[in-house]
Protein backbone atom coordinates (compact mmCIF):
# COMPACT_ATOMS: atom_id res chain seq x y z
CA UNK A 1 0.00 0.00 0.00
CA UNK A 2 1.39 3.03 -0.97
CA UNK A 3 2.23 5.87 2.06
CA UNK A 4 1.68 9.74 1.28
CA UNK A 5 1.83 12.79 2.99
CA UNK A 6 -0.30 15.96 1.92
CA UNK A 7 1.07 18.83 2.58
CA UNK A 8 -1.78 22.16 2.82
CA UNK A 9 -1.22 25.32 0.31
CA UNK A 10 -2.23 27.07 3.67
CA UNK A 11 1.39 26.38 4.54
CA UNK A 12 2.65 28.81 2.25
CA UNK A 13 0.70 31.20 3.74
CA UNK A 14 1.10 31.03 7.29
CA UNK A 15 2.90 33.86 8.98
CA UNK A 16 5.49 31.62 10.78
CA UNK A 17 6.53 30.30 7.45
CA UNK A 18 6.67 33.69 5.66
CA UNK A 19 7.94 35.86 7.86
CA UNK A 20 10.02 33.66 10.37
CA UNK A 21 11.73 31.10 8.23
CA UNK A 22 14.44 30.86 6.14
CA UNK A 23 14.40 28.94 2.85
CA UNK A 24 16.26 26.81 4.91
CA UNK A 25 13.95 26.17 7.65
CA UNK A 26 11.59 26.12 4.92
CA UNK A 27 12.86 22.87 3.34
CA UNK A 28 13.84 21.75 6.62
CA UNK A 29 10.12 21.50 7.54
CA UNK A 30 8.76 20.15 4.61
CA UNK A 31 11.50 17.18 5.47
CA UNK A 32 9.94 16.54 8.74
CA UNK A 33 6.37 16.71 6.99
CA UNK A 34 7.19 14.17 4.43
CA UNK A 35 9.83 11.59 4.91
CA UNK A 36 9.48 7.76 4.77
CA UNK A 37 9.52 7.54 8.77
CA UNK A 38 6.55 9.85 9.27
CA UNK A 39 3.59 8.18 10.81
CA UNK A 40 0.09 8.56 10.80
CA UNK A 41 0.02 10.11 14.63
CA UNK A 42 2.61 12.95 14.13
CA UNK A 43 5.69 11.33 16.23
CA UNK A 44 8.19 8.72 14.58
CA UNK A 45 11.19 7.31 14.85
CA UNK A 46 14.37 9.13 12.98
CA UNK A 47 17.72 9.38 13.37
CA UNK A 48 20.34 12.56 12.82
CA UNK A 49 22.47 10.43 10.39
CA UNK A 50 19.46 9.56 7.91
CA UNK A 51 18.33 13.35 8.18
CA UNK A 52 21.35 14.55 7.25
CA UNK A 53 21.98 11.95 4.20
CA UNK A 54 18.39 12.50 3.37
CA UNK A 55 19.17 16.30 2.69
CA UNK A 56 22.73 16.46 2.07
CA UNK A 57 23.51 18.39 5.59
CA UNK A 58 26.43 17.57 8.19
CA UNK A 59 25.31 16.26 11.28
CA UNK A 60 26.48 19.65 12.58
CA UNK A 61 23.74 21.28 10.43
CA UNK A 62 20.73 19.15 11.47
CA UNK A 63 21.50 19.69 14.91
CA UNK A 64 21.27 23.36 14.82
CA UNK A 65 18.23 23.37 12.77
CA UNK A 66 17.01 21.11 15.61
CA UNK A 67 17.54 23.63 17.87
CA UNK A 68 16.09 26.52 15.99
CA UNK A 69 12.99 24.44 15.31
CA UNK A 70 12.86 23.65 19.22
CA UNK A 71 14.02 26.69 20.86
CA UNK A 72 12.78 29.09 18.41
CA UNK A 73 10.06 28.03 16.13
CA UNK A 74 8.92 26.02 19.14
CA UNK A 75 6.79 23.39 17.01
CA UNK A 76 8.97 20.31 17.21
CA UNK A 77 10.47 17.93 20.01
CA UNK A 78 12.58 15.45 19.85
CA UNK A 79 14.22 12.70 22.21
CA UNK A 80 17.84 12.51 21.60
CA UNK A 81 17.56 8.76 23.23
CA UNK A 82 14.87 7.06 21.87
CA UNK A 83 15.34 8.97 18.53
CA UNK A 84 11.77 9.61 18.07
CA UNK A 85 10.15 13.26 16.75
CA UNK A 86 7.05 14.87 17.23
CA UNK A 87 5.74 17.50 15.53
CA UNK A 88 2.89 20.08 17.43
CA UNK A 89 0.63 20.98 15.09
CA UNK A 90 0.30 17.09 13.16
CA UNK A 91 -3.33 16.40 14.12
CA UNK A 92 -4.70 19.74 13.22
CA UNK A 93 -4.34 19.35 9.49
CA UNK A 94 -3.70 15.03 9.47
CA UNK A 95 -6.22 13.72 11.69
CA UNK A 96 -9.43 15.00 10.62
CA UNK A 97 -11.35 12.06 9.77
CA UNK A 98 -12.68 9.27 11.68
CA UNK A 99 -13.41 5.87 11.20
CA UNK A 100 -12.44 2.40 11.48
CA UNK A 101 -8.91 2.11 9.29
CA UNK A 102 -7.64 5.73 10.95
CA UNK A 103 -8.60 4.32 14.77
CA UNK A 104 -7.32 1.04 14.24
CA UNK A 105 -3.92 3.17 12.45
CA UNK A 106 -3.54 5.38 14.86
CA UNK A 107 -4.03 2.91 17.97
CA UNK A 108 -1.39 0.22 16.32
CA UNK A 109 0.81 3.04 16.11
CA UNK A 110 0.17 5.02 19.31
CA UNK A 111 1.82 1.84 21.42
CA UNK A 112 4.96 1.91 19.74
CA UNK A 113 5.76 4.95 20.92
CA UNK A 114 8.19 4.93 23.80
CA UNK A 115 8.54 8.44 24.92
CA UNK A 116 4.54 9.25 26.13
CA UNK A 117 5.13 12.84 26.89
CA UNK A 118 5.59 13.45 22.64
CA UNK A 119 2.13 11.89 22.60
CA UNK A 120 0.74 14.46 24.70
CA UNK A 121 2.33 17.06 22.91
CA UNK A 122 0.73 16.56 19.59
CA UNK A 123 -2.60 15.41 20.68
CA UNK A 124 -3.05 19.33 22.44
CA UNK A 125 -3.77 20.54 18.45
CA UNK A 126 -6.02 17.54 17.65
CA UNK A 127 -10.12 18.55 17.52
CA UNK A 128 -11.56 15.50 16.67
CA UNK A 129 -12.76 14.10 20.06
CA UNK A 130 -12.50 10.68 19.75
CA UNK A 131 -9.22 10.57 17.87
CA UNK A 132 -7.83 12.66 20.96
CA UNK A 133 -9.36 10.56 23.16
CA UNK A 134 -7.30 7.64 22.32
CA UNK A 135 -4.00 9.53 22.70
CA UNK A 136 -4.96 11.15 25.85
CA UNK A 137 -5.86 7.61 26.82
CA UNK A 138 -2.01 6.39 26.08
CA UNK A 139 -0.67 9.68 27.68
CA UNK A 140 -2.69 8.63 30.89
CA UNK A 141 -1.42 4.80 30.64
CA UNK A 142 2.43 6.24 29.87
CA UNK A 143 2.59 8.33 32.92
CA UNK A 144 1.27 5.88 34.86
CA UNK A 145 4.12 3.55 33.65
CA UNK A 146 6.74 6.10 34.73
CA UNK A 147 5.38 6.24 38.00
CA UNK A 148 5.65 2.94 38.47
CA UNK A 149 9.13 3.04 37.24
CA UNK A 150 9.94 6.18 39.60
CA UNK A 151 8.70 4.13 42.25
CA UNK A 152 11.27 1.35 41.15
CA UNK A 153 14.60 3.49 40.75
CA UNK A 154 13.69 4.58 44.88
CA UNK A 155 13.45 1.86 46.19
CA UNK A 156 17.49 0.98 44.84
CA UNK A 157 18.18 3.77 46.22
CA UNK A 158 17.74 2.49 48.93
CA UNK A 159 21.32 0.58 49.16
CA UNK A 160 22.70 4.73 48.48
CA UNK A 161 23.49 7.11 50.53
CA UNK A 162 23.59 10.51 50.33
CA UNK A 163 24.75 12.27 53.52
CA UNK A 164 28.36 12.63 51.77
CA UNK A 165 28.83 15.21 49.12
CA UNK A 166 31.69 12.90 47.82
CA UNK A 167 31.80 9.32 47.26
CA UNK A 168 34.94 6.83 47.35
CA UNK A 169 35.14 7.88 43.55
CA UNK A 170 35.65 11.51 44.46
CA UNK A 171 32.45 12.55 42.12
CA UNK A 172 30.44 15.46 44.28
CA UNK A 173 26.68 13.89 42.92
CA UNK A 174 25.21 15.90 46.23
CA UNK A 175 27.22 18.91 44.51
CA UNK A 176 26.20 18.93 41.15
CA UNK A 177 22.49 18.11 41.89
CA UNK A 178 22.20 20.52 44.48
CA UNK A 179 23.15 23.65 42.07
CA UNK A 180 20.52 22.32 39.56
CA UNK A 181 17.91 22.53 42.16
CA UNK A 182 19.09 26.19 43.25
CA UNK A 183 18.65 27.30 39.89
CA UNK A 184 15.87 25.65 38.74
CA UNK A 185 13.52 25.56 42.52
CA UNK A 186 13.95 21.32 41.60
CA UNK A 187 13.47 18.54 43.99
CA UNK A 188 15.74 16.00 41.91
CA UNK A 189 18.44 13.86 44.45
CA UNK A 190 21.92 12.75 43.92
CA UNK A 191 21.36 9.43 45.21
CA UNK A 192 19.17 8.53 42.05
CA UNK A 193 20.62 5.55 40.47
CA UNK A 194 20.23 6.63 36.90
CA UNK A 195 21.47 10.35 37.84
CA UNK A 196 24.36 8.75 39.10
CA UNK A 197 25.35 6.79 36.04
CA UNK A 198 24.98 10.11 33.80
CA UNK A 199 26.97 12.19 36.38
CA UNK A 200 29.93 9.50 36.35
CA UNK A 201 29.86 9.14 32.69
CA UNK A 202 30.02 12.53 32.10
CA UNK A 203 33.09 12.82 35.00
CA UNK A 204 34.87 9.67 33.37
CA UNK A 205 34.99 11.90 29.75
CA UNK A 206 37.24 14.76 32.03
CA UNK A 207 34.39 16.71 33.09
CA UNK A 208 34.27 18.46 36.63
CA UNK A 209 32.43 20.33 38.45
CA UNK A 210 33.04 23.77 36.75
CA UNK A 211 31.51 22.22 33.41
CA UNK A 212 28.21 20.86 35.33
CA UNK A 213 27.59 23.91 36.86
CA UNK A 214 28.36 25.57 33.05
CA UNK A 215 26.02 23.21 31.25
CA UNK A 216 23.31 23.83 33.96
CA UNK A 217 23.73 27.74 33.90
CA UNK A 218 23.63 27.74 30.22
CA UNK A 219 20.11 25.61 29.73
CA UNK A 220 18.28 27.55 32.52
CA UNK A 221 19.13 30.60 31.00
CA UNK A 222 17.61 29.17 27.66
CA UNK A 223 14.95 26.76 29.33
CA UNK A 224 13.66 28.44 32.39
CA UNK A 225 11.01 30.76 31.18
CA UNK A 226 9.88 28.38 28.63
CA UNK A 227 6.84 26.48 29.70
CA UNK A 228 7.36 23.75 26.60
CA UNK A 229 11.58 23.78 27.34
CA UNK A 230 11.52 24.20 31.34
CA UNK A 231 10.38 20.34 32.08
CA UNK A 232 13.87 19.20 30.17
CA UNK A 233 15.65 20.81 33.00
CA UNK A 234 16.45 17.83 35.06
CA UNK A 235 19.47 15.45 34.91
CA UNK A 236 18.45 12.87 32.22
CA UNK A 237 18.51 15.63 29.78
CA UNK A 238 21.49 17.67 30.49
CA UNK A 239 23.53 15.22 31.68
CA UNK A 240 23.10 13.11 28.93
CA UNK A 241 24.80 12.54 25.54
CA UNK A 242 24.40 16.33 24.64
CA UNK A 243 26.08 17.19 27.63
CA UNK A 244 29.51 18.77 25.28
CA UNK A 245 27.30 20.21 23.05
CA UNK A 246 25.00 22.37 25.75
CA UNK A 247 28.79 23.08 27.62
CA UNK A 248 29.89 25.06 24.53
CA UNK A 249 26.76 26.79 23.51
CA UNK A 250 27.23 30.66 23.57
CA UNK A 251 24.14 31.92 25.65
CA UNK A 252 23.45 35.93 26.12
CA UNK A 253 21.52 36.53 29.35
CA UNK A 254 19.84 39.70 30.27
CA UNK A 255 20.63 41.01 33.74
CA UNK A 256 17.90 38.85 35.39
CA UNK A 257 19.21 35.58 33.59
CA UNK A 258 16.85 35.56 30.54
CA UNK A 259 17.87 33.85 27.63
CA UNK A 260 18.50 36.73 24.57
CA UNK A 261 17.59 34.65 21.45
CA UNK A 262 20.57 35.22 19.10
CA UNK A 263 19.74 38.38 15.99
CA UNK A 264 17.96 36.77 13.09
CA UNK A 265 20.22 36.15 9.86
CA UNK A 266 19.18 34.83 6.59
CA UNK A 267 20.11 31.65 7.12
CA UNK A 268 20.44 29.56 10.18
CA UNK A 269 23.81 29.09 11.85
CA UNK A 270 25.85 26.03 11.34
CA UNK A 271 25.23 25.65 7.50
CA UNK A 272 27.97 24.73 5.33
CA UNK A 273 27.83 26.22 2.38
Amino acid sequence: MAKFRMVHTEFWNDPKVVEEMTPEDKYFFLYLLTNSNTTQIGVYQITKKQIAFDMGYSIESVNSLFQRFISHHKIVRYNDETRELAIKNWGKYNLTRGGKPMIDCVTAELKDVKDVSLIEYVAKSIEKHDIKGLYDTYTIRGQEEEKEKEKEEEKEEDILSDSSNHDDTGIPYSEIVNYLNQKCNTKYRSSTAKTRALIKARWEEKNRLEEFKRVIDNKTAQWLHDPEMSKYLRPVTLFGTKFESYLNEKVRTTPNGTHIEPPKTNHPPGIDW
